[in-house]
């Protein structure tokens, strides 16, 4: 089982900042991950808050239960060394995705906390990184696509 957090504000996709996030939903980007999960021999949970410390317990809840977390941290990317030692932590593997290309943003989007305790990091295409997240996640655990 995959882990998918998203942090805080990512409940609003589709209708905040379309021009840098999209118009695509939350829900329908956890039902493309979903449907994705159908060709590959491994299942996701999906979480969302906006609160840093839920975040840490949903970490620190699938240990023992899941192999693997993707997560988009959103505005804790930059400020949460909570979230980072809680992926730390658990001691699962991790993939930091995000919707747009921080690297290309503001000076301060641009140095994430969470990345050094990830496998690697994944963002700027959209709805697409979630998927590419995915596929990486599945490759590194094993996960053989479903016949």
């Amino acid at each position: 089982m995959i882990l998918l957090v998203n942090g805080p504000n990512l409940n609003l996709l589709g209708e905040r900042e379309p021009d840098v996030y999209g118009r695509t939903t939350l829900r329908e980007i956890e039902d493309m991950v979903r449907h994705a999960c159908a060709g590959w021999k491994v299942d996701v949970v999906a979480f969302q808050s906006n609160h840093e410390g839920e975040i840490i317990e949903a970490i620190q809840s699938a240990r023992g239960s899941a192999d693997g977390i993707i997560i988009n941290p959103a505005a804790f990317t930059t400020t949460s060394v909570g979230i980072l030692d809680a992926i730390k932590g658990v001691g699962l593997p991790a993939i930091e995705v995000h919707l747009s290309n921080i690297h290309a943003r503001e000076d301060f989007r641009r140095r994430s906390l969470i990345s050094p305790a990830c496998l690697g990091q994944i963002c700027g295409f959209g709805p697409e990184s979630y998927l590419l997240a995915l596929r990486a996640m599945a490759h590194h655990l094993g996960a053989a696509a479903a016949p």
